[in-house]
């Protein structure tokens, strides 16, 4: 389908439960690939992002089956060894990209990493910039471009001891380096370089981390060190939870045209710190209840806020589109990061937002949104990137039809957002279901 017209919808209400978050997805696929022993993996979603992971890591020889809606990993019990050469194609997914490429610089072979032509425009550079020093014999060298991939590396496995990584411009650079740490003959130790972006996200790997029976030490996102690196070691059964910033899209649903969405499978006890996004809303004047293992959402009127969402820097995406709801401008802080995602981000959002009618400026790593007066119905441009398809359906709720190019993009993460959109709206009278 090459676009999707969705109706004005006058009402956002009912229960969802959005399928397992690929941030974890793809954090505990390699490390039971790497354990020792069996891990038994629920609620797996069937995104393109961990598929291309479970590809990947077919191709590198893990052994799996499916059996009863449980993914079995029987791992490896120590890195990944290629008799001959391997190429893997990781699409436009950053999160395998960046941490299979730590993991294989501590394998044994030659393996080759690359993507669409939107990933070779994605950095690498801090990453293997980290990895040299603790690298021993192993070599990595880039394809056409230095700084991105494609990476070739030639893996003798990695020695261990210290080395610095830049932390301002993606979390997943260190997440790859901290996941590799547990491959390296020696102790080792890792500073970071200046501000950390994201680092909920650095905090969600330590945490799977030690479900894998690995404990990092952890000097305040500052400093981190893995005295005994040991490998792995299987937890048996592992549940994936909800992907929060999927579930972002149907709190802010609620908060802008409830009735009440409830979003079950995180809450305040969850992994990840997108969940926090509900906060967001209840500071523009939601009504917000947190549970143990659920979130739900009112409508109330919601104001302009100016927020700093490095800690949840995708949710951010769902608020700048919120904020076309809200009385007074919206201003979204601290996402410079927005810029090296599958798209350029910021640039993507004031471009489509202006279509709808608002008031946009952006700066390096901010953007202020100014909701028109009445929204203006559009046809929206998606980037290829799955978040600009999800935000931008909360348009619909403003009482105008919209039009999204190239909805299939959802697949990425949520391949059925879409439906379960609609099964928790209700269109203006007078439209057709």
């Amino acid at each position: 389908m090459d676009s999707l017209i969705l109706p004005p919808v006058r009402l956002a209400q009912g229960v969802v439960q959005p399928p397992g978050s690929k941030s974890i997805s793809n954090r505990v696929l390699p490390m039971a690939a790497l354990a020792s022993g069996t891990t038994r993996l629920r609620n797996l979603p069937d995104g393109e992002d961990v598929e291309l992971m479970r590809d990947a890591l077919k191709h590198l020889g893990l052994p799996m089956k499916v059996k009863d809606g449980t993914l079995e990993v029987h791992g490896l019990g120590g890195p990944f060894v290629a008799e001959k050469p391997i190429s893997l194609s990781l699409g436009n997914s950053g999160t395998s990209m960046r941490i299979l490429t730590a993991l294989l610089a501590g394998s044994i072979g030659e393996f080759t990493v690359d993507g669409v032509p939107r990933m070779r425009e994605r950095p690498i550079k801090d990453l293997i910039d980290a990895l040299n020093p603790i690298a021993g014999n192993t070599r990595m060298a880039y394809g056409a471009i230095a700084g991105f991939p494609p990476v070739r590396i030639f893996a003798e496995g990695l020695a261990g001891g210290k080395t610095t990584i830049k932390g301002n411009v993606s979390s997943q650079f260190l997440t790859g380096l901290l996941l590799s740490l547990p491959l390296c003959r020696q102790a080792v130790e890792v500073e970071v370089d200046g501000a950390l972006v994201s680092a909920p996200y650095v905090g969600l790997t330590l945490r799977i981390m030690e479900a894998f029976g690995v404990k990092v030490e952890n000097d305040r996102f500052r400093r981190f060190r893995l005295e005994d690196p040991n490998g792995y070691f299987a937890p048996g059964d592992y549940v994936v939870e909800p992907d929060a910033s999927s579930a972002s899209y149907f709190l802010a649903a609620g908060a802008i045209a409830g009735g009440t969405v409830e979003v079950r499978g995180i809450g305040r006890d969850s992994l990840q710190g997108e969940a926090r996004f509900a906060e967001v809303l209840a500071s523009m004047g939601a009504k917000v209840e947190y549970g143990s293992d659920r979130i739900s959402v009112g409508r109330g009127g919601l104001r302009g806020v100016d927020v700093d969402m490095d800690l949840m820097s995708d949710t951010g995406m769902t608020l700048a589109v919120t904020a076309l709801f809200a009385k007074g401008p919206t201003t979204i802080r601290n996402i410079g990061n927005w810029r090296v995602k599958e798209t350029d981000r910021i640039a993507a959002m004031a471009a489509e937002l202006r279509k709808v009618g608002a008031v946009v400026d952006e700066g390096p790593d901010w953007i202020r949104v100014e909701p028109p007066a009445r929204l203006t119905t559009a046809a929206i441009d998606t980037y290829n990137d799955h978040r600009m398809a999800m935000c931008f359906s909360l348009v619909s709720l403003g009482g105008v039809p919209i039009t999204i190019n190239d909805p299939g993009c959802v697949r990425k993460t949520y391949p059925g957002y879409f439906e379960a959109f609609k099964a928790v709206t209700v269109p203006s009278e007078g439209v057709a279901a």
